[in-house]
């Protein structure tokens, strides 16, 4: 009977404690769950919880629902959120290399945005660390064109447009070329269309498709002006509090979110055109009058980041151009 009471007062005891200790992180986006940044972050949180055998759960928050887009970044430094998912230009008012890849025309496909990473990377990382904070991983939108109804034949024509602004180099050049920004965040894209804050903004198909500019705007002028990035960033500590194989866990799904992110960016920009064209909107290639204006207003805008960024930023530039 000693035996029998031994027995089963164990029992108790195991069946009292949990199987095994989780680790718990949510992570906000601005953009919606059907958005290829989400399906990407949704599969690097599922490979994260397989390869931890369920020790770090990442629990995705999509579409702003958690934090706004300009918050999120703060969230995590803070340790309001462990982990996030930023869109880099948002944040060149608080540290101007932020605004790198939301430079016009200096790079302007995938092949030179990586090589823009690449040469920036080390740098990223380093503010980010000062901020405790860590890099994950990065993914490019596609490339950048101007959604509007009106004619564009040239820059002068974008003058008194109302101009979705969603960073601080949308908004100079909304500035260099005489539109008014209006601060709008992904979110709020198809609201402010269709309430008429907004008449245009330069973004990607892939923006334009999910926020159903097509029901508002007609054209979209395919200027393939850059492609900023989104940066998945984690909280030091909470990088740091994981055991060694969760933290590898993390930086293996996390290198593969990478390549399979900035692969499935390229893929699906082409198909995001053919969506808005069968949506009834017309894809224009721009004029070389239009094309030619925008650079001057790249140069002057790289002109700009440079002397804000000193010695940082011409370290970057000149060892992207090395890669050309």
């Amino acid at each position: 009977m000693r035996t029998l009471a031994g027995c089963l007062f164990a029992l108790g005891v195991a069946s009292a404690l949990p199987a095994a200790a989780q680790t718990k992180w949510d992570m906000p986006t601005a953009y919606p769950a059907n958005n290829f940044h989400t399906e990407n972050i949704q599969q690097f949180a599922s490979d994260v919880e397989k390869a931890t055998g369920g020790k770090l759960k990442i629990t995705v928050h999509s579409n702003a629902s958690l934090f706004k887009a300009p918050e999120i970044k703060r969230a995590v430094q803070g340790g309001q959120a462990q982990i996030g998912e930023i869109l880099l230009v948002n944040f060149e008012n608080e540290d101007p290399f932020y605004g790198l890849d939301g430079i016009p025309f200096l790079a302007t496909s995938y092949n030179d945005s990586m090589k823009l990473y690449r040469a920036s990377k080390e740098t990223l990382e380093g503010k980010f660390a000062k901020q405790g904070m860590k890099l994950l991983y990065t993914v490019a939108w596609p490339p950048q064109g101007i959604y509007t109804n009106r004619s564009l034949a040239s820059g002068a024509d974008m003058k008194g447009l109302k101009w979705r602004a969603y960073s601080p180099a949308t908004s100079k050049i909304a500035e260099l070329v005489g539109a008014q920004p209006v601060t709008v965040q992904a979110a709020e894209v198809s609201q402010a269309l269709a309430t008429g804050v907004i008449d245009s903004y330069m973004s990607s198909g892939a923006t334009g498709f999910d926020s159903k500019t097509y029901e508002s705007i007609k054209t979209f002028y395919d200027t393939q002006a850059w492609l900023p990035k989104n940066a998945v960033i984690v909280n030091k500590k909470a990088f740091d509090a994981l055991d060694k194989p969760s933290q590898q866990a993390l930086l293996k799904a996390a290198a593969d979110a990478e390549a399979r992110g900035w692969k499935a960016s390229e893929e699906k920009n082409g198909w995001y055109l053919d969506q808005l064209k069968q949506k009834g909107m017309s894809i224009v290639k721009p004029s070389e009058t239009l094309t030619a204006d925008l650079r001057k207003v790249g140069n002057f805008m790289l002109a700009e980041w440079l002397k804000k960024t000193g010695d940082d930023g011409k370290k970057v530039v000149d060892a992207y151009r090395t890669l050309q």
